[in-house]
């Protein structure tokens, strides 16, 4: 849990976090590192007024050291009120489907 915890750490001091959930669902794909596949529901009134990709640039610039000791991180990113519109739930991830299975 060590870049999990590196990861929760790094958003909540780049961001004013109103809602974060940090999943490891790295149990859901294949391979032995148990620290691989995340997924990062965040919500941050510093994505008011900036586009999708914007928001993934903000997150991937405050994470450029943990990006490179992962594979993957799913990111659903919201605004206060894109966050209550969504009822407080982001999309599940999809089952895996590759890898070496």
């Amino acid at each position: 849990m060590i870049i999990e915890n590196e990861i929760r750490d790094t958003i909540q001091r780049a961001f004013n976090v109103q809602h974060i959930e940090l999943e490891n669902e790295s149990h859901m794909h294949s391979g032995n590192n148990p620290e691989s596949h995340f997924k990062l529901t965040l919500v941050s009134n510093a994505f008011e007024g900036k586009r999708p990709v914007q928001r993934h640039q903000l997150v991937y610039g405050a994470l450029t050291d943990q990006m490179q000791k992962i594979h993957a991180l799913a990111l659903h990113l919201y605004t206060d009120e894109e966050w209550e519109a969504r009822r407080f739930e982001a999309p599940q991830s999809p089952d895996c489907m590759g890898g070496s299975r």
